[in-house]
């Protein structure tokens, strides 16, 4: 199999959302590794997470929004590339921090015993409060009944004053009773965390042996923290000093101090915790919590060199995201004509970024955009130049919207359902030429999108997402031809383009369910008529069906009967080169 390089390595992401005081889990574990100069579809029903998904790389999730857990490693080695200057100033805060980290590096000593005094701690405290089981079980109950009532006030603003008057006072009595119900579970949850410290400062007995483990355990570490650092230790030291100083190299000077100040205090906690620092892994993790890790390379007497380990899941600093969004990720979203700001011409709005992006001079930035508008098919683009949004139509719209896209040579041009908007005959011309453009480009193009004639013809692989997890991926021929999720056998069953004459068209039964909820087993089970019993218990794994191709459904377990998929996706090879008119290589 041939090796390609991964452009975005995606890692067990989560993403949630605060809405109207509960917490809403759109993203639930997505991995996936997407290459470079390839054509890569999303496809689900609508709130299936697609487009919540890349808004995660391309930093553009709501306020709302934000990234609970995972990676997106970023392998871009011109972006990662960092040269810091090597003045006097810069060898001077190297040699001070260094100083710091050997001095820090005295806790390592005593690691094991340090973290010996936090499980005495720890054991202290679970005796003088509630378990996090009990804890939460309080809480999730408070929660539930707080909805209801939430729930309830505000249907109640939509009843009639003058005709539903029974309506309203039966609700004035419910929210009266729900709020009693919410101050007896406060009141329960307080008094039984101060019975439970009552009844652990009476426990004498264990005070007592607590006081002396503990003092035992202190005396320990303090002598072990004496110690001497080894060499290996000082020269590991020196190479983080310089670390930190390339990775805080492209803030502003009080930026720099903070974020200085913020990295020691990470790498002394773990130090403390006896965190393997020589672990590549681990001390990305380390830096990860304050900035991107600039990991070094080498360097000559005037000048620091390392490269980013960029986590954009981990961005921090906003002008981080002016280097990547539209410089190296793009998007091209659904409608052309609120992309595009209908109060500046078509060339200023091209040229605008050109200039923000490449530094070049207005003169220069004008010639690439007529250039870009030639390559997208925009019609004597030098008289069009000048011309505002509405004096295009709708497909021409949205090649403008492609040429701003890709006018810094994006890596990833993201194509949010693109074509939705326009009709049919507009729809191909622009996929042929977001396919054409790639050839020119080399970029790599994330599709989203729901219509499965789209993916058949823009495609080399296909993720299918169902309440916010990768449920099967595999290359364009194997999903199509050869799928294995029921939910993947519905969404094909689904087309229109393969019922019968005088036949009901195919829909999905039921609706996908509730991302505010905990889900246990398969998301698809009550939708899923091949259901079974495993299915409503654990979530399946994923299944490697060949090299390429992955399933998370139990049907793919050895142990499960095996089903045969709906007869109308059976043989569905000739039908859809037919209706799709896609050539066969």
């Amino acid at each position: 199999m041939e090796e390609k390089k991964v452009l975005l390595s995606v890692k067990d992401l989560v993403v949630k959302f605060r809405v109207r005081g509960r917490i809403l889990t759109a993203i639930r574990g997505i991995s996936l590794d997407i290459y470079e100069n390839e054509s890569i579809a999303i496809v689900g029903e609508s709130g299936s997470g697609k487009s919540v998904f890349t808004k995660t790389f391309a930093g553009m999730l709501d306020s709302n929004g934000f990234i609970d857990e995972g990676q997106l490693i970023f392998n871009d080695e011109e972006l990662a590339d960092t040269h810091i200057k090597l003045d006097a100033v810069s060898k001077s805060t190297i040699q001070r921090t260094t100083a710091k980290l050997n001095e820090l590096s005295r806790y390592e000593l005593g690691a094991e015993t340090y973290k010996a005094m936090l499980e005495l701690k720890a054991e202290k405290k679970r005796r003088e409060s509630l378990s996090d089981e009990e804890r939460n079980a309080i809480d999730k109950e408070l929660k539930d009944i707080q909805h209801e009532r939430t729930t309830l006030f505000n249907e109640k603003q939509t009843y009639d004053p003058h005709k539903e008057r029974d309506r309203i006072k039966a609700a004035d009595q419910k929210i009266k009773e729900l709020d009693a119900q919410i101050k007896v579970l406060m009141k329960k949850e307080e008094s039984e965390e101060k019975a439970r410290k009552q009844a652990a400062a009476a426990d004498t007995a264990f005070n007592a042996e607590f006081d002396k483990k503990m003092a035992a355990l202190k005396a320990k570490y303090a002598e072990e923290i004496k110690g001497e650092i080894s060499d290996a230790a000082k020269a590991r030291n020196e190479i983080l000093a310089k670390e930190i100083r390339l990775s805080v190299g492209r803030y502003g000077l009080v930026e720099r101090l903070k974020y200085t100040d913020q990295l020691l205090k990470a790498l002394e906690k773990a130090m403390k915790m006896g965190v393997d620092l020589d672990n590549e892994e681990l001390r990305n993790q380390v830096f990860d919590t304050v900035v991107f890790r600039v990991r070094y390379l080498d360097e000559t007497e005037d000048a620091l060199h390392g490269t980013c380990i960029l986590n954009l899941a981990n961005v921090k600093y906003s002008k981080d995201w002016t280097q990547i969004r539209g410089r190296r990720i793009a998007t091209v979203f659904q409608d052309p004509m609120t992309s595009l700001n209908p109060i500046i011409t078509i060339g200023k709005q091209i040229t605008s970024i050109i200039i923000k992006h490449q530094g070049c001079s207005e003169v220069e930035a004008r010639a690439r955009a007529i250039e870009l508008m030639h390559k997208v098919g925009i019609p004597k683009a030098e008289a069009r130049f000048d011309d505002y949004p509405f004096q295009y139509s709708g497909g021409m719209r949205q090649r403008i919207v492609i040429a701003i896209a890709l006018s810094c040579q994006p890596k990833i041009l993201i194509c949010d359902e693109p074509t939705t908007a326009l009709d049919v005959t507009i729809q191909a011309q622009i996929l042929e030429l977001i396919k054409d453009l790639q050839k020119e480009f080399g970029y790599t193009i994330v599709f989203i999108t729901h219509d499965l004639g789209v993916v058949a013809n823009v495609a080399d692989r296909v993720a299918v997402l169902y309440a916010g997890q990768i449920v099967e991926l595999g290359t364009v021929e194997e999903v199509f031809y050869d799928p294995r999720h029921p939910y993947t056998w519905a969404l094909l069953s689904s087309l229109p383009q393969l019922a019968q004459p005088n036949s009901k068209l195919y829909s999905i039964t039921g609706t996908p369910p509730s991302l505010y909820n905990s889900i246990t087993g398969d998301a698809f089970a009550p939708r899923n008529p091949y259901s079974m019993k495993i299915d409503t218990l654990e979530e399946p794994p994923m299944f490697q069906v060949s090299d390429t191709h992955f399933a998370k459904t139990w049907l793919l377990d050895p142990r499960a009967q095996k089903v045969e998929k709906p007869e109308i996706i059976q043989d569905i090879h000739e039908k859809l080169l037919a209706t799709y008119h896609i050539k066969e290589a």
